[in-house]
């Protein structure tokens, strides 16, 4: 059986991921686990519209081994920000996935055996994510663990935190 635990955050590249980061690597501090950051690489949209092939198309394959790589490389630079930024060293053992699929699915998946789910809060608000749907409501309520939505706080006077969505949208 794990002794150490498991803290799983979800990154996009977003102000809100970076937010939901900093947390779970506070946390994973505070519990004396591991953390696993992971970003997902959304699979083509292969969607017929009315005017034509909508996404990538028939034909185009999954995300190349270039974008999932890249995709990595882009969480790694993040998780290195966030712990150079950290002003007490934090030793927690951190490792970082790209995993193709789409969002909610993967992050579900890596919840799996964890001992918390770390998200950052999109903003768009109930009526959108009525609409769109929300990879944070799914993770909240389908994970096999407990779920920590982190919404990013915003320096005076500067409106709530946008998000870039280069990653795995949360």
């Amino acid at each position: 059986m794990d002794e150490t635990g498991t803290v799983v955050v979800g990154v996009d590249g977003s102000i809100g991921s970076r937010a939901a980061l900093e947390h779970a690597l506070a946390d994973a501090a505070r519990r004396r686990s591991r953390l696993r950051v992971v970003a997902a690489v959304p699979l083509p949209d292969y969607r017929v519209t009315a005017y034509g092939m909508g996404g990538y198309g028939m034909g185009v394959p999954p995300p190349s081994a270039e974008i999932i790589a890249d995709m990595r490389a882009e969480a790694q630079r993040m998780v290195d920000d966030v712990v150079a930024a950290q002003s007490v060293a934090v030793r927690v053992p951190i490792g970082v996935a790209a995993i193709v699929g789409a969002p909610a699915e993967v992050l579900l998946e890596a919840s799996q055996g964890a001992d918390l789910l770390v998200l950052g809060h999109r903003g768009r608000g109930a009526f959108a994510s009525a609409l769109l749907g929300s990879v944070g409501l799914q993770c909240v309520l389908h994970a096999a663990c407990p779920v920590t939505i982190v919404r990013p706080t915003a320096a005076p006077g500067e409106p709530e935190a946008a998000t870039s969505g280069a990653l795995a949208p949360a």
